[in-house]
């Protein structure tokens, strides 16, 4: 509860610099920002996550870094004693001067201030020698300034001079979050890998394989999700509500009831302890049903407008959603495939709001990955055309710094461009929408035959997963050094 006295006084407006490179680091970053929530410190943004080489003492792992946007009354020594309070109890212990730390928090600028005393300065005095500080400031208020008498440029030009000051330095890339059981997604790396997210509908009228996988008895799905895991498959898709077009729509207890006992199972053996679960609902109750059960993902159609609680609850849960691009519901959305300034412009458009309304209900940025949507609300040609420009939202304007999931497998569109009327004979037309997705910039694709998609997939990321002079990177996906 906020203390009266501090509740009463104006609100200071500062940012804060958030930095782990020991353990979990989005634990530790995501711990620190709720115990800063505790004490009155109100984060009004939050910046992506990068991945940096340690400077100065330059013999330690790379930190996760980033900043925060933080409203409180709080003076600037009670801010500086909160922060320290934070650290400790999430058990800093200062060893050596800027040496390994599990969180570092830095009081960056606090208002207009300018304050120099013997264990604080304000602004932080290396702050304009740090990419892994300019960058995160530029993603949260790239018009911001410094305040007199720091230089008079924007948080962007600051970095842009640094940039040009340091050519050969690497840039710092995006880290988002999937599950515990899976590396980061380095979103901006040219030698990312992309992850293989596998299908399972236990519904009965899904348009590929409804009926097809029973969820009375899910030992029976065992022999199916070892072949996923086999073939390469590090997210499973769940869902138990249908949505193609038209679909009826079943209570929440027939959905949960439908994916619960296999989400249950999954996490019961301990062979499938890596496989990352998503469950495929736009209903915030089965949602938080399905992550206390295991889940770790939240898949949604709707990307949080069909159910006004469910941004609220993934923020809560401290869980990934996917937020994918859809007008009106499944019932509706056939009839609002209308996009007058172009379908590309139109989902970028329509996707920042919802990624706005995210991050204003407290999901971090590092915990959104983006659909497009495919064949939901889109013509034949509106989905072609987003598989031919797909670039143009993965590596341009203000989406760019997350990762992006597409789902075109077995696909109505495919079936009438290919002549092939039954869906789960669609895979040589999926295999080529597969492969443009990935050349598109696709971190994540969501596919149904599993094994043919996995060499399509290995294939693709052979070709266009390359570095600056064409070779591709054995390292470690998530190593951008």
């Amino acid at each position: 509860m906020a203390d009266p006295e501090i509740a009463s006084r104006p609100q200071v407006k500062a940012f804060i610099g958030l930095g782990s490179n020991v353990g979990d680091r989005f634990e530790m970053i995501e711990s620190a920002c709720r115990e800063m929530e505790k004490l009155d410190i109100r984060i009004h943004k939050l910046s992506h996550l990068y991945e940096t080489k340690a400077m100065y003492v330059e013999d330690q792992a790379p930190f996760l870094n980033g900043v925060c946007e933080i409203e409180s009354a709080l003076t600037l020594g009670k801010l500086f004693d909160a922060l320290q309070s934070v650290e400790m109890k999430l058990g800093r212990r200062k060893t050596i001067d800027k040496g390994p730390r599990n969180i570092d928090l830095d009081i960056l600028l606090w208002d207009d201030l300018a304050f120099d005393q013997e264990d604080l300065t304000i602004p932080h005095q290396s702050m304009l020698e740090r990419s892994f500080v300019l960058r995160p400031l530029r993603d949260i208020n790239g018009n911001g300034r410094m305040p007199f008498p720091m230089p008079q440029k924007t948080f962007k030009e600051h970095l842009k001079a640094l940039e040009e000051k340091t050519p050969n330095d690497p840039q710092p890339k995006p880290l988002s979050r999937i599950a515990p059981s899976l590396p980061p997604i380095a979103t901006r790396s040219p030698f990312r890998k992309t992850q293989m997210m596998a299908v399972l509908n236990l519904t009965p009228d899904s348009f590929s394989d409804g009926g097809l996988h029973s969820s009375s008895d899910p030992t029976d799905l065992i022999p199916l999700l070892r072949s996923f895991v086999s073939a390469g498959t590090t997210i499973l898709d769940i869902g138990g509500q249908s949505t193609r077009p038209h679909a009826p729509e079943v209570s929440p207890s027939v959905e949960l009831g439908r994916i619960l006992p296999t989400i249950q199972l999954i996490r019961s053996l301990s062979e499938f302890s890596s496989l990352a679960i998503s469950v495929d609902t736009y209903r915030a109750s089965v949602a938080r049903a399905a992550i206390k059960a295991g889940a770790n993902i939240i898949n949604d159609v709707s990307a949080g407008s069909m159910d006004q609680d469910m941004l609220s609850t993934a923020a809560e849960l401290g869980v990934t959603i996917i937020l994918m691009h859809m007008r009106g519901t499944p019932q509706t959305m056939n009839d609002l495939t209308t996009y007058p300034t172009g379908v590309i412009y139109g989902i970028r458009t329509e996707l920042l709001r919802r990624v706005n309304a995210a991050l204003a209900a407290g999901i971090p940025p590092w915990r959104i990955v983006l659909d497009p949507g495919i064949g939901f609300a889109k013509t034949q040609a509106q989905n072609l055309e987003i598989l031919r420009a797909f670039n143009l939202l993965t590596d341009i304007g203000e989406l760019k710094n997350y990762p992006w999931c597409i789902g075109t497998s077995r696909k109505g569109f495919i079936g009438k461009i290919t002549g092939v009327k039954e869906p789960a004979e669609r895979a040589w037309g999926t295999a080529a929408a597969v492969s443009a997705a990935v050349k598109g910039g696709a971190d994540i694709v969501r596919v149904h035959d599993v094994k043919e998609m996995a060499a399509v997939v290995k294939m693709a990321d052979a070709i266009w997963r390359v570095g600056d002079k064409g070779k591709t990177n054995s390292k470690k996906d998530g190593d951008t050094s």
